[in-house]
């Protein structure tokens, strides 16, 4: 029933009369196959050798070659309605989802002057420097995003921003506040991953700012999102409120600062985030190098996740060869160590490969 009501609710889109708004089409996609090579999986979570690939979407890799964890597919329509006005809107599905086809985005966007935007509706949380298009593979170097860095369990909301864009001298400087909320009825993460019960998970009173700083070679973006969690779980059939000591909600602060830059045919890139969830620390970053030859990018990755109890981290080597203006072929390999305490393990010491075309269109 979902996919057909997209198919009709994209079919009437594409019906409506050029006179009243131009529209944009424009996709992507990513072709990824890959397999665990070697793993020791968590024996007391009965998990055999096991790569989590992509943490919200729960996108896993185990022996048996397999193209759905990091496979999907995306189509964003955006109509012009003239004066400042704009709509758009983006389906996606992916082979983590069985390929169930879904709106990620949908808002209104009115361009107040050559400053300033406005904007209402679904969109990515702009938590990590590659959160806006995390999902667009060709975008950037590695197979995916470093998984121990982009760990969160939400990755949408539904609310209002504010975009600004400015030159000051030499530095372009950019911006989003925003405000919001999620309310995920069955989180995939914690309720399939981490659990065997169907968890509720909401963030609620969403504040948050971006700003970016670009020069020449150099980008550098700053991040701050506060926000309040409930979590209820159902349990043979009955809802159960989750509480954390006495409270029936805690309170998450994220900050994070990334570093990239990009001269001659070096690429060096960074990121740093730290969430404090109510007295608990949760550390993670990421540091990439890749070299330029050509159509060849061969590049060097390292990513860790630390906090009292659960820790891992993960190397990657990989090569993007761009043999198209469109189009990137990647191969990635990925070697996992997780070093949580016992109960704590994510999915245990992992060695994987993986590979596959990014490209838009």
């Amino acid at each position: 029933m979902k996919k057909t009501l997209i198919a009709t609710a994209t079919g009437l889109l594409l019906m409506q009369p050029l006179a009243h708004a131009n529209i944009d089409i424009s996709g992507y996609a990513s072709v990824i196959g890959g397999r665990v090579l070697s793993g020791s999986g968590v024996e007391g979570f009965d998990l055999p050798p096991t790569f989590l690939a992509n943490y919200p979407l729960v996108g896993v890799y185990e022996k048996d070659w397999t193209f759905k964890p990091d496979t999907r597919f995306g189509l964003q329509f955006r109509a012009n309605l003239m004066d400042g006005l704009s709509a758009t809107a983006q389906v996606v599905a992916r082979g983590a989802d069985d390929f169930d086809a879904r709106f990620e985005w949908a808002y209104l966007s009115y361009d107040l002057n050559e400053n300033w935007t406005l904007q209402a509706g679904k969109k990515r949380l702009p938590l990590y420097y590659y959160s806006d298009f995390f999902d667009v593979g060709y975008a950037y170097l590695w197979i995916r995003p470093p998984a121990d860095n982009y760990t969160w369990q939400i990755f949408n909301y539904t609310g209002i921003n504010a975009q600004f864009n400015y030159f000051v001298g030499d530095w372009d400087i950019s911006g989003n506040i925003y405000t919001g909320r999620e309310d995920d009825q069955e989180n995939k993460l914690l309720s399939q991953f981490f659990g065997s019960n169907p968890i509720r998970e909401i963030w609620k009173d969403i504040i948050g700012g971006v700003i970016n700083l670009n020069k020449d070679w150099l980008d550098i973006r700053l991040t701050y999102m506060t926000y309040i969690n409930e979590r209820y779980r159902t349990v043979g059939g009955v809802v159960e409120r989750v509480t954390w000591g006495d409270s029936l909600t805690r309170r998450g602060k994220f900050a994070g600062i990334s570093v990239n830059m990009d001269f001659g045919d070096w690429l060096l890139l960074s990121e740093l985030n730290r969430l404090d969830l109510d007295g608990g620390k949760f550390d993670t970053y990421m540091v990439s190098a890749g070299y330029r030859i050509n159509a060849f990018t061969p590049y060097l990755s390292y990513a860790d996740f630390d906090s009292e109890n659960e820790k891992h981290s993960t190397t990657s080597l990989g090569l993007r060869w761009d043999f198209h203006s469109n189009a990137a072929f990647k191969i990635q390999y990925d070697d996992v160590k997780d070093k949580g305490v016992p109960g704590w393990e994510v999915a245990g010491d992992s060695k994987s490969i993986s590979f596959g075309v990014d490209l838009v269109f």
